[in-house]
């Protein structure tokens, strides 16, 4: 009972560290969803681990309705964990959710196999970062500290410190990143292939119009953008 309460202490004390928006306990107590589902969760998580499971699947039923956050009892999440918000959030039975992990609204941790008694769901490790609207589906990794661009479906492994973002998502950039936060400059990947595309026609319509060779250089170099643009996206 001790190690819950702890827990539950932690759940209530993150929202401080974590929403520069809480000005009071009040509000923690009635605008703040995602930490009263994964209080029940944690109530509900005990009871199925010894075996009530349908007295658990009926807790997160109840907090289902009150909060539209939808978790598995059977899932296991760690410490600190934050859901800003919250609405439409899912998490199957078998994810695993680290430590310090932020999850934002309609955040789907899902399975794409129907086999009873295998892990379905993904593993999300400690501190990452999970945009909103993201999908990450099937029995895969996000590694530590790595960012998930929101609306982004991810269906493959993404290597710790990374940022991933697309349909289907992409490994996009690689590297330590201090900011727990900066998943708000993510870049537009079709915004970029949009630019290359009008940029490209046109310097082939100029080369029509004025027969000047000289652009050739340009198109080379811009073709050269767009390659390591394309190998970055298959790494």
């Amino acid at each position: 009972m001790g190690r819950l309460w702890n827990q539950i202490k932690e759940d209530l004390s993150i929202v401080w560290e974590r929403d520069p928006a809480i000005r009071s306990w009040l509000e923690l107590f009635t605008n703040y969803p995602g930490v009263w589902s994964l209080i029940w969760y944690r109530i509900a998580n005990r009871f199925y681990r010894r075996g009530f499971r349908v007295v658990a699947r009926m807790i997160m039923g109840i907090n289902q309705i009150f909060t539209g956050i939808d978790i598995h009892p059977g899932a296991t999440i760690g410490r600190r964990v934050f859901i800003d918000h919250g609405i439409g959030v899912v998490i199957g039975e078998t994810a695993v959710v680290g430590d310090d992990v932020l999850i934002y609204q309609q955040v789907t941790l899902g399975g794409v196999s129907l086999a009873r008694g295998k892990k379905r769901h993904p593993t999300v490790e400690k501190g990452v970062v999970i945009g909103a609207g993201a999908k990450i589906l099937g029995n895969i990794t996000i590694g530590a500290n790595s960012k998930i661009g929101a609306n982004s479906v991810v269906v493959k492994d993404v290597p710790p410190n990374s940022t991933a973002v697309g349909i289907p998502a992409r490994v996009i950039e690689k590297g330590p990143d201090r900011s727990p936060l900066s998943h708000n400059k993510l870049p537009d990947i079709d915004k970029e292939l949009f630019d290359y595309l009008i940029k490209r026609v046109a310097i082939i319509e100029h080369a029509l119009v004025t027969g000047d060779k000289g652009v050739l250089k340009e198109e080379e170099e811009l073709e050269h953008i767009y390659e390591a643009f394309i190998k970055s996206m298959k790494s």
